[in-house]
């Protein structure tokens, strides 16, 4: 695709750093198929761009078959032969000898595959800067990687690179809109509810979305990327799993395991998984926080605003969910072909699974929620799911999006999705969790609907919503706003 989506915020700050006259560092990070490199590369655009990938581990990659691959991609970009390097101060010297006065980037991708199984190649990366790069100011050397673990702990933790790092990017999937903008550029010519469907299955990942036939509408698309044959999505979860943990990926599989299902404590997965109370299990949990898996959510005091010892961690990315809770579950019968001449909805009764599909999602754009609720972030306390713990003097309850305001406003979500009519039976439901939800002294509650679908007329004559917000309005175009009852 010619045109590049979104990552504007970016791009302006990326764009600024040309006034700085001197070398710069820049450090990406963020889930695999997110866009990483993409991003470097439209930011290189009119500049002199140098690419450099490392090779996946495996048992038959050694060092030097990394250096060999940097110099093969060397030689290819300066259409010069370079000499063999049997180490690596004489690589990146190579690379040196090639670089000119011009306005120019280097991006290092997947740097921890590039530096995997030589102890001295962050030392040489770090002396190279120090004593090779510094005569070019016009230079921007960028690190990337999936593994972000180690380019925490060996570049931006790392007290060889401290202080020499530029800008760190966090990248984040496409909002709802751009990832629409995205399917329409593409030609996809589906409803507003097919865009979310297709959405809630992927995320707004933007390799994923490239994978969308324009020539199918929703359904079709999902059955032949994660129920058919071959299916790309089929595989995803398993190759993502092998580069990224490699030997370690079992833990990780059963961590999110227990996640698929529902928010839950540590304290809880430690439990399930029998772990001892080392640091072990948190470090875990980091390392899928890291790669853009798991969010982590932290739970807090409604009454003093303090943030809570426990922490709630949920399986926030859309596909990975989906994989273990609807694709992994048929493997064999996919293998087999067995859905080739089945629709989507007989497989898995797709309009039924999707609420807790599309709540994932909605949960990545919270300030799409915000916005429509009206509450600024600068007036945000908090937001986030919320859990109430059962004791002596409170029952159990958990809330799919809490919002405290600065004012103590306090707004209780649900999030609705049916292709049918949502019902006046969602506002008992709500009424039933408010009854249930101890409220301190001077605050007051209000019940937001986040829904996708049709709601029925007493929803809206009912005057119990603080707000009633059609979700689809976040993926239309801002010439065709969707119905938001203010109520």
């Amino acid at each position: 695709m010619e045109n590049f989506i979104g990552r504007r915020d970016w791009l302006k700050k990326l764009g600024d750093l040309s006034h700085l006259k001197r070398p710069k560092i820049l450090v990406v990070k963020g889930r695999r198929r997110v866009g990483k490199s993409r991003l470097i590369q439209e930011f290189a655009k009119g500049k002199r761009f140098l690419n450099f990938a490392g090779v996946a581990p495996s048992d038959t990659i050694n060092t030097q078959d990394q250096r060999n691959n940097f110099i093969y991609q060397l030689s290819t970009q300066v259409k010069n032969p370079i000499k063999y390097a049997d180490d690596w101060n004489q690589a990146l010297t190579s690379l040196t000898s090639c670089i000119t006065d011009e306005e120019t980037v280097i991006l290092l991708d997947e740097i921890s595959w590039m530096g995997s199984g030589d102890a001295s190649f962050v030392a040489k990366l770090k002396n190279w800067w120090d004593l090779e790069l510094q005569k070019f100011p016009n230079l921007t050397l960028v690190f990337c990687g999936s593994i972000f673990t180690w380019i925490e702990e060996n570049i931006i933790s790392s007290t060889a690179f401290f202080g020499r790092i530029t800008l760190t990017i966090e990248l984040e999937p496409l909002s709802l809109n751009e990832s629409r903008e995205f399917l329409h550029l593409k030609g996809f010519k589906g409803s507003t509810y097919d865009i979310i469907k297709i959405l809630s299955v992927v995320g707004g990942i933007p390799w994923y979305l490239e994978q969308i036939s324009p020539i199918y509408m929703a359904d079709k698309n999902i059955k032949q990327l994660c129920f058919e044959k071959g299916g790309i999505l089929v595989s995803e979860f398993d190759h993502i799993f092998n580069d990224l943990f490699q030997n370690k990926s079992k833990i990780y599989r059963d961590i999110l395991e227990i996640l698929k299902d529902g928010m839950k404590p540590l304290e809880e997965v430690r439990k399930i998984l029998a772990y001892n109370q080392s640091g072990t299990l948190s470090n875990h949990m980091k390392h899928l926080i890291t790669s853009g898996f798991v969010t982590k959510h932290a739970q807090w005091s409604i009454k003093t605003g303090e943030v809570r010892k426990q922490s709630l961690y949920r399986l926030s990315d859309p596909y990975i969910r989906f994989y273990l809770k609807y694709i992994q579950p048929q493997k064999d019968k996919i293998d087999q072909n067995f859905f080739k001449n089945i629709e989507l909805s007989q497989i898995i009764g797709i309009d039924s699974i999707m609420g807790f599909q599309v709540e994932n999602l909605l949960l990545q754009n919270r300030q799409e929620l915000l916005d429509s609720i009206g509450v600024s972030p600068t007036d945000c306390v908090f937001d986030n799911p919320y859990f109430q713990k059962q004791n002596v003097r409170q029952l159990g309850l958990q809330i799919d999006y809490l919002v405290q305001t600065k004012s103590n406003n306090i707004f209780i979500c649900e999030f609705k999705f049916s292709r049918g009519t949502i019902g006046s039976e969602v506002i008992d439901q709500v009424k039933q969790k408010i009854e249930k939800f101890k409220i301190p002294k001077g605050f007051a509650v209000s019940s937001v609907l986040f829904y996708m679908g049709e709601i029925s007329e007493a929803i809206i004559t009912d005057n119990f919503f603080y707000r009633v917000v059609d979700i689809s309005q976040f993926v239309e175009t801002k010439t065709n706003h969707s119905q938001q009852y203010h109520l």
